[in-house]
């Protein structure tokens, strides 16, 4: 057994990771030829309205609506379905505060559901959990590019007369049995943020198949304006909305964007399952689960680690693996959402408790230990990049170097 980097030995991965430019012509001659329409201003323009057109097409939807980020597209999606202030909607509470936004700007309650301890994803059994009479809609975070267990979840929509969110910021080209997520709710919400499978600096998008909520989606994006060719006039507004467009610039890149998407998510998923085929039978090492007959575009690849079977607990691994050439952090975020002062103080605006105490309960919604197997997850996980642009051979080594960790560890315990 070769001797650790962390302890002196040689690291396993000696090459630079494999890159590559993101940004190229493409987008240059879109770019080009938004300028050259002498106007950026999306109704004006082709662009975003190109842009809408062939991402409606590619994930078979009839309407789409272009936001100014993946924030802004979960907010028009909670404003669009009219949930009301005081009505609840359940969402995880492993995301990033861009899903829980728009839920208190409505003046709606967020309440989270505990997740599968492998998907890291909500699960029916835990939704159901939490469902109370206030409830009004579920927001499913597929997270990290793994989509959740979808159709017992729209089932037990169906059963208590829920509307369904998906917030697909991380799952761009993920499967769920042939339905790609972001087409089975009432709505799906996508973010095009500079850090996303594709992007346009910042951007979103809105898929629906209701063209009532699709008209109500585009107002509420648009300051409620009436643009369509049919409305009686523009700015007859009849309920407070915020302006969220696009402009033809992010449409232009996003034009160039899509028409990699395909082969930047099947290359993303084909590295990620290569890494959970090499590591799978590792004492301690617990992989994403993707369930079978779906498919997960790894926005980036979280291991979970038993520190008791493993016999090293994570900051070691986690520094290990870091000397042997594999960056990596511990964790995602550092707590689960709840924790965070806002909802414990119930202070999400400047003054005063709204929305929470239009709703107050009698079971405590943000006590530590609300969703135990979340906080678990995130005390246990270990988080890995996976890009599109990494070779073969840049997995094989990730696998190598974890390997050689893992091996270090089952001989040599660091509790002895």
């Amino acid at each position: 057994m070769s001797k650790l980097a962390l302890y002196g030995g040689s690291a396993v991965k000696t090459t630079p990771f494999g890159t590559g430019r993101r940004f190229g012509q493409a987008e240059l001659d879109y770019l080009a030829e938004a300028l050259e329409q002498n106007s950026l201003f999306y109704w004006r323009g082709t662009m975003v309205k190109r842009f809408l057109a062939r991402f409606a097409e590619l994930y078979d939807m009839p309407y789409a609506v272009a936001t100014s980020s993946g924030t802004a597209s979960l907010h028009v999606a909670v404003g669009a379905l009219d949930i009301a202030p005081g009505e609840e909607v359940i969402t995880s509470p492993i995301t990033d505060a861009g899903t829980y936004i728009g839920i208190l700007y409505q003046q709606a309650i967020p309440v989270f559901a505990d997740l599968d301890p492998h998907s890291y994803n909500m699960t029916a059994a835990s939704i159901e959990r939490v469902i109370t009479p206030r409830t009004r809609a579920i927001m499913v975070v597929h997270l990290a590019g793994n989509p959740a267990d979808m159709d017992p979840i729209l089932e037990l929509a169906r059963k208590h007369n829920l509307l369904v969110i998906e917030d697909c910021a991380q799952s761009y080209e993920a499967f769920y049995h042939g339905r790609r997520a972001g087409t089975m709710g009432d709505i799906g919400c996508f973010s095009t943020n500079d850090f996303k499978h594709i992007s346009t600096g910042d951007g979103g998008m809105v898929l629906m198949r209701d063209e009532t909520l699709y008209h109500r989606a585009l107002r509420f994006a648009d300051k409620n304006y009436q643009r369509l060719p049919s409305a009686e006039t523009l700015r007859n507004a009849d309920r407070l909305a915020p302006n969220y467009r696009m402009t033809e610039l992010q449409g232009a890149v996003g034009l160039a964007q899509l028409e990699r998407l395909e082969g930047i998510c099947a290359r993303r998923s084909e590295l990620g399952e290569r890494l959970s085929a090499g590591i799978r039978d590792l004492p301690g090492i617990h992989v994403p689960h993707v369930q079978e007959g779906c498919r997960s575009s790894y926005w980036f690849y979280m291991l979970r680690l038993d520190p008791e079977v493993a016999g090293v607990d994570r900051q070691t691994f986690s520094d290990a693996l870091k000397a042997e050439g594999i960056p990596n952090s511990p964790g995602y975020i550092p707590a689960v959402v709840y924790a965070a002062n806002l909802f414990q103080n119930q202070t999400a605006f400047a003054t005063g408790h709204l929305p929470f105490e239009l709703a107050p309960s009698a079971v405590p919604r943000y006590a530590p230990g609300s969703c135990p197997e979340a906080e678990a997850i995130l005390k246990s996980a270990v988080r890995l990049t996976i890009n599109e642009f990494y070779t073969d051979s840049d997995i094989d080594d990730m696998i190598m170097a974890i390997r050689k960790v893992c091996d270090h560890f089952r001989r040599s315990p660091l509790s002895s």
